[in-house]
């Protein structure tokens, strides 16, 4: 599964908006909008901060295992 999907189907299991990702990241709505259509990834540190918050391994947010 690819990150833009991996972190849609996280983000609406915890019920949360993009919206208040994007304040945990200190980014746009738009921002995050984008990562879930595909248009642009997160950085290392940003990719750390989502998986403590989401509770999984960076590898499983990009892909690599399930």
């Amino acid at each position: 599964m690819e990150f833009k999907n991996r972190l849609r189907e996280l983000r609406i299991e915890k019920n949360v908006s993009q919206v208040e990702i994007a304040k945990l990241l200190n980014m746009s709505k738009m921002a995050i909008s984008h990562w879930e259509k595909g248009n642009s990834e997160p950085c290392i540190e940003q990719l750390k901060i989502l998986a403590k918050y989401f509770d999984v391994s960076v590898d499983y947010l990009i892909g690599f295992t399930n």
